[in-house]
């Protein structure tokens, strides 16, 4: 860690209560991977310093065509904390926002720990307790979202909140390549997707996120919730809207983006 990984930690934590702060050229190169998690790290450790409690892990970039927007060809992740759930059929404060986007997942609790940095897809298949429609809302500490790969990683993922859906499922059985997604907004369709857009399948994100959290010395845990990233286009929110995420054989999950 260096002053200046400390500094942008600081910086991104004061955006939370002073508003969104220009992207971090300052501090960062756009693709410094190892420094952008350096950063992601100072704030998390704070952060339960605080008394926020890690919850589980969300994984991010997983199309193929936003890490191209952002030089990448990896995904990222960043940590969920326990003030960041949002009931299903619940309300979210705008005032809690900065310039929040939607976003339909597919969301896996885990039965068991994910320890190894050799994790696959099927080891992660037998892990996973409870599948969920999920929904994601995404928010950039960034100015009008103008993002390097580095400042949304450092940016906790550019993470916020997010909704669990109420239904629990069992994976067996489930289709979750093909499966598809509906994310309602007032009733009305903003976005389409399939399982298949995340990394191929939403198997392949979590084993991608156990194999990296293992390799950085944590491996995920048994009651971890795993958002395995977005299988459709984000959508901005505004106030009084509400957001429903549909997904094949999952049911649903929604909220309204209002004060209770």
């Amino acid at each position: 860690m260096t002053q200046s990984h400390e500094a942008a930690a600081r910086l991104l934590r004061d955006a939370y209560t002073g508003g969104a702060v220009p992207p971090l050229r300052d501090y960062l190169e756009p693709v410094d991977i190892a420094g952008a998690y350096a950063v992601q790290e100072i704030n998390t450790r704070f952060w339960e310093a605080q008394g926020r409690k890690i919850v589980g892990r969300k994984a991010g970039l997983t199309a193929k065509a936003v890490q191209t927007q952002l030089g990448v060809d990896q995904p990222d992740f960043g940590v969920l904390f326990d003030d960041m759930e949002v009931a299903d059929g619940g309300f979210l404060d705008p005032a809690r926002c900065i310039q929040p986007k939607a976003e339909a997942e597919i969301a896996f609790v885990l039965g068991a720990d994910l320890p190894s940095p050799g994790t696959t897809p099927e080891q992660v298949a037998a892990a996973v307790a409870t599948v969920h429609a999920a929904i994601e809302i995404v928010d950039s500490r960034i100015a009008d979202w103008k993002i390097s790969f580095a400042d949304t990683v450092a940016d906790n993922g550019s993470s916020a909140f997010f909704v669990l859906g109420k239904d629990r499922h069992a994976l067996d059985g489930l289709d979750l390549y093909t499966c598809g997604m509906a994310l309602e907004v007032n009733g009305n369709l903003v976005s389409l997707g399939a399982g298949a857009a995340c990394l191929g399948h939403p198997l392949n994100a979590a084993a991608w996120l156990a194999r990296t959290l293992s390799a950085m010395g944590e491996g995920l845990k048994a009651g971890d919730i795993l958002l395995t990233g977005a299988l459709g286009p984000m959508v901005a929110l505004n106030r009084g809207d509400r957001v429903v995420a549909k997904i094949g054989g999952l049911g649903e999950a929604g909220f309204t983006f209002e004060e209770a």
